[in-house]
């Protein structure tokens, strides 16, 4: 699961825990990992919403000014399913060096 640049910081803080995805049809799966720079996004929950739910309180916890902001990226793709993601970052550990 890639998420935009600016919204980064926000995932690796643990602050944003939630995505709002428009696809044809889920990339993730429930207890997946997925690589994100020094970590992996690990995700909690999928589910599937009409677009009228996607209220200004959701947007924000996706790391978004408004709705609007976040419709402008939201849709990768063809598709016009909305889907909920709840997430959470998990730091990759580093081996020590002896």
């Amino acid at each position: 699961m890639v998420f935009t640049k600016r919204l980064r910081e926000g995932v690796r803080s643990g602050r944003i825990t939630c995505s709002i995805r428009i696809w044809q049809r889920p990339h993730v799966k429930v207890g997946g990992r997925y690589r994100m720079e020094d970590g992996e996004i690990e995700i909690a929950s999928i589910e599937q919403i009409a677009i009228q739910d996607i209220s200004h309180q959701l947007a924000v916890e996706s790391g978004f000014l408004g709705v609007i902001d976040l419709l402008k990226v939201a849709k990768h793709g063809p598709g016009d399913n909305v889907y909920l993601i709840r997430s959470h970052y998990v730091p990759l550990r580093r081996a020590r060096k002896s």
